[in-house]
């Protein structure tokens, strides 16, 4: 049997996380956005439970926004009833379901068997416990029942519990990384997002596995998208330091990884808004690769072309960069030296020396736009062709440097420009 969670009589001392009796487990989870609506659509709706991440960082006193859904059950049928939309995904049943606007991803329960290393896993129903034992890690193995008698109750895995108080990281059975060796890449996301220690024995798997190339078992396209989520993690660097201390890095291409903390860090504090965050992360931890054979890695991860294009070009393009930005003199030149080049390979280059003037352009520079158009230069008489273009580079540059101010100058700049090189 799993362990049913202790509440009421729990003291502090024994289980500093905190374990709420099944009404006020209820009343956290009504709290949440995205929790009231669904608690009113199940109404006395059975077999269904709140899973993993979110009852994690409930316990530890969090306010998840994304709430995962398992069914005892027909969890088709259980979706159609309670939800405005219902979209099917995989093979493996899982589903979403939108309620009053908000979504919830839904699966039925099961149990997983591997017919080889790194492969698809078969399903077949279950009831919740062993669908918690065929989960990740121990602190993601919890579940709350959302309705029936058991409702707001725990159901935990061995030990998972425990392991949260302790803020550990282990896996359920020591072939959990040759089942699945994505795992390795979620180990590594967790353990930087949530500041949990790794138990020794799943330490000693983790490296054991990627020694004996787990990975490579395993598709381009699955390792890639847990690659993307871990560099979308809200601290990227630290989450790729942390796939470094496991060789996972070296497991994907033996010339990846991030070996410059402080570069990166550097480069992240200069990233704008609007700028991508994984993108800059992953770009520094391939600078060592070339450009040829990075495109080649992502092209396997399966990347969509413009992340893939970003990456090779801010890893490949940064030292160059770096070299022009500390060249310039004018912030003409400085707009010169950028040449089309994205935000992170900007944020990059600054990193490697000419930080002022990469934050130059990224906070200002690249925001100063014309007032005129094409279509002023044909209509003063300049014949359509490369000229308009050479004019307005002209008057954009002399707007940059302070030499014209205004619509009349910047015209008189660009009309300028246009006599001088026709």
């Amino acid at each position: 049997m799993l362990a049913t969670a202790r509440y009421g009589q729990a003291k502090r001392e024994d289980l500093p996380v905190d374990i709420p009796p099944p009404p006020q487990m209820l009343e956290w989870i009504a709290s949440l956005p995205a929790g009231g609506p669904l608690l009113r659509a199940l109404g006395d709706e059975t077999g269904v439970y709140l899973v993993g991440g979110a009852v994690r960082d409930l316990l530890l006193g969090g306010r998840p926004l994304d709430l995962d859904l398992v069914i005892e059950g027909d969890a088709a049928a259980v979706a159609a009833r309670i939800g405005d939309e219902l979209v099917v995904h995989d093979r493996f049943g899982t589903s979403t379901v939108t309620v009053d606007g908000f979504t919830y991803d839904i699966a039925r329960a099961r149990r997983e068997e591997y017919a080889r290393p790194g492969a698809l896993p078969d399903v077949r129903p279950a009831g919740i416990d062993e669908d918690l034992r065929r989960r990740d890690f121990t602190v993601n193995a919890i579940a709350v029942a959302l309705a029936g008698s058991d409702a707001g109750r725990l159901r935990a895995a061995p030990q998972a519990l425990e392991d949260l108080d302790a803020r550990l990281l282990r896996v359920l059975h020591d072939e959990s990384f040759v089942d699945d060796p994505t795992r390795l890449l979620r180990l590594a996301r967790y353990g930087s997002r949530l500041g949990f220690e790794i138990e020794p024995g799943t330490l000693a798997l983790a490296r054991q596995a990627v020694g004996q190339g787990a990975l490579g078992t395993v598709s381009g396209p699955r390792i890639g998208a847990e690659l993307r989520l871990l560099a979308r993690e809200p601290d990227p660097v630290a989450a790729l330091l942390a796939a470094r201390e496991l060789g996972i890095d070296r497991a994907i291409h033996p010339r990846v990884g991030l070996s410059d903390e402080s570069l990166a860090r550097r480069a992240m504090r200069l990233l704008p808004e609007d700028g991508r965050s994984d993108r800059l992360a992953l770009a520094a931890a391939g600078r060592a690769v070339p450009s040829p054979e990075l495109e080649q890695v992502l092209d396997r991860l399966a990347f969509e072309a413009a992340d893939r294009d970003a990456i090779v070009s801010a890893a490949s393009g940064a030292e160059e960069l770096a070299g022009r930005l500390s060249e310039a003199r004018r912030p003409s030149e400085t707009a010169d030296a950028v040449d089309g080049a994205g935000p992170e390979a900007v944020a990059l280059a600054g990193a490697l020396g000419p930080e002022e003037a990469a934050r130059d352009w990224l906070e200002r520079l690249r925001h100063v736009k014309l007032q005129i158009g094409g279509r002023d230069l044909l209509e003063a008489g300049i014949p359509e062709g490369p000229a308009v273009g050479r004019a307005l580079h002209a008057a954009l540059a002399a707007k940059l440097d302070g030499a014209a101010v205004g619509r009349e100058a910047e015209l008189a700049a660009a009309l300028r420009a246009a006599t001088e090189t026709g």
